[in-house]
């Protein structure tokens, strides 16, 4: 990754939900600039790693933001569903 982004490993987040034998997983990961809203590739992200987890009977529970001292949940912001099949954007 770089200053402005970086690459989520889909596979190890799934190689390390059946390591753990989790039987669910929440995300979360930082926004340097200060602004914890979630991007087009977050909740592109947060797509790919529902199936991905989904395939192997994990569940993706939340996805969640943080940046200075702000967070969002994409889950509490209504953005996301897990017992649906995709993103509400």
């Amino acid at each position: 990754g770089g200053v402005a982004s970086a690459d989520l490993d889909i596979r190890k987040i799934v190689e390390n939900a059946i390591l753990c034998q989790a039987s669910a997983v929440v995300l979360s990961h930082n926004h340097p600039s200060g602004l914890a809203l979630p991007s087009t590739d977050d909740f592109a992200v947060t797509d790919k790693a529902r199936t991905a987890l989904s395939a192997i009977g994990v569940d993706l529970l939340d996805h969640i933001i943080v940046a200075d001292n702000d967070w969002v949940s994409l889950v509490q912001s209504g953005l996301y569903r897990p017992d649906e099949c995709r993103l509400r954007i």
